[in-house]
């Protein structure tokens, strides 16, 4: 723990500084790895049964991976010895538990107080058995809010450093913008459907994008789209044998409706694999509905990186499918259910 604050404060030190310019400060950009939070509590209250409760919704797996990831790497410091360096990290937690102040439980968040690009969770509660009880049942909340933040940090690099094949395919097939890493170079192309990847034998990244019609509300049900999946898959991704195709893993890939660009839209996330081949590794797609064409059009992003680990690579798929525009829609940021503060950025 000591190691990781320490590598924090080295690192934040360096952008304090490489923020000024000819003695005056310039405000500085949030910094920290990605998905990297800090939590502000007291050292006792961290280790004792409140905050172990945070702790074990911070140190959850990320799912649909086939190996135990953790979710976000974690540092703590008592609030005494929060600096000025330490303040500018992009992800933060600040617990304060007081019954003198507080007659319930509540966390709100405030953007960029202190550095742009910041992110800052404040959860005030009156004890520690209500401060344990709320996390631990607000704890999808949470690790929501702090994926969505950093989704939302991809994708602003993604609008200005992208794969031009990529979006140049989903243009001209299906009149669509889609902003995909700039690695991919490489692609295959078929009826109402394209695959674009970087091609490497370790640590492949691919997008693959494809419609079909909507049928209705029946479309979106996961017999439904796996089905789907596996017709297309069948058709474009074949192996290097007649009976070698790409399938899913319908055991292990899991359902369920979310939201994209303020509309509805489905997430399957889970293991595909190759039939009768030694191949695999993690999906994720999104299923959305382009009423002005009444067709489904999907775009998904799935890795094969055996012997490696596979998080940072599906993040930066996942992250592209928000990027994805059906025809007349603007970009918007990822949303998030928890309430946000109003707060003036503090002067430097």
């Amino acid at each position: 723990m000591r190691s990781n604050l320490l590598f924090i404060a080295l690192s934040l030190t360096l952008f304090f500084f490489a923020s000024c310019k000819n003695g005056q400060f310039a405000g500085p950009q949030a910094s920290g790895r990605p998905y990297e939070v800090l939590v502000v509590m007291d050292k006792a209250e961290w280790e004792a049964p409140e905050g172990r409760a945070l702790f074990d919704v911070l140190d959850t797996d990320i799912p649909g991976l086939p190996q135990p990831e953790r979710s976000f790497h974690i540092s703590q410091v008592s609030p005494k010895d929060m600096n000025r360096t330490l303040s500018i990290f992009r992800n933060i937690i600040e617990v304060d538990i007081n019954p003198a102040i507080y007659t319930r439980t509540r966390m709100k968040f405030v953007r960029n107080p202190y550095a742009e690009g910041q992110v800052i969770l404040r959860i005030r509660s009156n004890s520690k058995e209500d401060f344990a009880r709320y996390v631990t049942e607000h704890g999808q909340d949470i690790i929501d809010f702090f994926t969505k933040m950093e989704m939302n940090r991809l994708c602003k690099d993604l609008d200005k450093k992208y794969s031009k094949l990529t979006n140049d395919l989903a243009k001209e097939i299906f009149d669509c913008e889609l902003r995909a890493p700039e690695e991919l170079k490489n692609y295959k192309r078929g009826k109402d459907f394209f695959w674009t990847t970087n091609n490497t034998a370790t640590g492949m990244v691919s997008i693959m994008m494809y419609s079909y019609p909507y049928e209705g509300p029946e479309t979106f049900n996961k017999r439904y789209i796996l089905h789907k999946r596996d017709s297309v898959l069948r058709v474009n991704m074949p192996g290097s044998d007649p009976d070698m195709f790409m399938q899913t893993d319908t055991a292990f890939t899991d359902v369920r409706p979310i939201v994209v660009h303020h509309k509805y839209a489905m997430e399957a996330r889970g293991l595909w694999f190759m039939r009768n081949d030694a191949m695999g590794g993690p999906f994720v797609a999104h299923y959305r509905v382009d009423t002005e064409n009444n067709r489904v059009v999907v775009v998904e992003g799935f890795v094969f990186a055996p012997e490696k680990m596979k998080r940072g690579l599906m993040r930066r798929m996942e992250g592209s499918l928000y990027m994805l525009l059906l025809p007349e829609e603007q970009q918007s940021e990822i949303e998030t259910s928890l309430e946000e503060e109003t707060e003036t950025a503090e002067e430097s």
